[in-house]
């Protein structure tokens, strides 16, 4: 994998040496760009893939700029891809082919585990609403309640292996 982490950004950093040792990660979605796919609180679990192993529909991490983005795949090809959030009005601007780490193989949510299928045409609907409508946001994040952490347990992008086990437990 061609991504390379800086040590601006220790956690990131952290995660891309993580999935390129062990071929695995989980991370905390912090973030909102992915409703209603992901939310605030989940835990993606990350297998490592390259460009070629992953298909346009697939959420994917990629590393760009010192941060991690977990969003859609929309297109790849030789040369890089394109990638969106599910509630964003646009696509990332692209990225190169190297900045692909892996792909996401399941969630665990609130004790659940979820395995992630295609987006449907209804579910990007509701992904714009989220989007353009900041009080649907606010009502959805409201009535949505992620579980909480277990004692001990890692903060927005921390990981461990181990972490993913025990959540999906």
């Amino acid at each position: 994998m061609g991504a390379t982490a800086s040590r601006s950004n220790p956690r990131e950093a952290l995660a891309v040496d993580a999935l390129r040792h062990s071929g695995r990660v989980c991370l905390r979605v912090g973030g909102e760009s992915m409703l209603p796919s992901l939310w605030p609180g989940d835990v993606a679990e990350i297998e490592a893939c390259s460009l070629a192993d992953a298909g346009p529909g697939d959420i994917i991490l990629a590393f760009r700029d010192d941060r991690l983005f977990l969003h859609r795949l929309v297109t790849n090809g030789s040369g890089g891809f394109l990638a969106r959030g599910d509630s964003m009005p646009a696509a990332d601007p692209s990225y190169r082919a190297d900045a692909l780490l892996g792909k996401l193989v399941k969630v665990v949510r609130a004790g659940e585990v979820i395995v992630p299928g295609p987006l449907h045409s209804w579910w990007r609907l509701l992904g714009l609403v989220c989007c353009y409508c900041r009080w649907v946001r606010q009502l959805v994040l409201r009535f949505h309640r992620p579980s909480a952490p277990s004692p001990g347990s890692l903060s927005v992008s921390d990981l461990t292996s181990d972490f993913c086990n025990r959540e999906a437990q």
